[in-house]
């Protein structure tokens, strides 16, 4: 698999910061955080984040993210819309092939179909923004009460819409604090899984996680083991990108913990 850096990682550190030590650390790919890509664009311009990215070798794989893309008001969905747009014309610049996209909240008084088909419904129109050169990777939030929180969801979301530029992300913290069931691999194309992201998580009950608890890879609790080997058994061996929110990674040194990130992704995945 190829190896990537996601900017939630080295959050406090800036767009350049981040793709300088991910080349410096060995990655071969980079996940480019969309706050401190617009702040990018702002101050030095699309052609200094190609520069960079050339300069340091690696590939960026996604933007990571537009949020809560459903059950929005209309204005709120006319700002998502311009917002894909933006994105997807930074993409295509800079060569990335991917905008993670994140479910919104529910009303509590909606069922399991009314919330596939909103979500069908509104990746179907970012699909048509997007194709046919970037892809939409939507990804499940387990355990934080948004509309979409398991595997098999967004699975179900993905075949409905039926579109070749939208699959799934795989968050390994997502699928546990969510309950997904190991069952679902069975369902999973591995053309579908467009983001796979690794991380480990402190010993807490499900329903107490948060981002927050998020720790590198083998350093917790996490299924990691059982979830990678689910994953060869689909033929899946594309891309993991490791994505930390932990408050206290982001005051270490961006290449240190980079350099952190990398051996233990490695050791992980039993990789030399």
């Amino acid at each position: 698999m190829k190896l990537g850096l996601n900017g939630a990682t080295t959050m406090k550190a800036d767009l350049f910061t981040d793709i300088r030590v991910a080349g410096e650390a060995g990655f071969e790919l980079i996940e480019l955080w969309a706050g401190k890509l617009d702040r990018a664009l702002q101050e030095r311009g699309i052609e200094a984040v190609q520069d960079a990215l050339y300069a340091a070798g690696v590939r960026p794989w996604a933007i990571n993210s537009i949020e809560r893309i459903s059950f929005r008001s209309q204005d709120d969905e006319r700002n998502i819309k311009q917002r894909c747009r933006q994105l997807c014309d930074v993409a295509r610049q800079v060569g990335c092939p991917y905008i993670v996209v994140v479910p919104g909240k529910a009303p509590e008084s909606a069922d399991e179909q009314e919330i596939r088909d909103e979500t069908v419904r509104i990746l179907s129109v970012l699909s048509d923004i997007a194709k046919p050169d970037v892809g939409l990777a939507f990804e499940f939030i387990g355990g934080q009460d948004l509309s979409v929180g398991t595997l098999g969801q967004a699975i179900d979301a993905v075949e409905a819409c039926g579109r070749d530029n939208v699959g799934v992300v795989l968050d390994c913290f997502h699928f546990y604090a969510g309950g997904s069931s190991f069952d679902d691999f069975a369902r999973l194309k591995p053309e579908q899984l467009f983001i796979f992201h690794i991380n480990d998580a402190e010993d807490l009950p499900r329903e107490a996680l948060r981002d927050s608890h998020r720790l590198l890879p083998g350093e917790g609790i996490l299924p990691l083991s059982e979830i990678l080997s689910s994953l060869r058994k689909i033929g899946y061996d594309e891309m993991v990108s490791i994505e930390l929110f932990r408050p206290e990674y982001w005051e270490r040194d961006p290449l240190e913990l980079a350099r952190s990130c990398r051996k233990s992704m490695k050791k992980v995945l039993r990789i030399s």
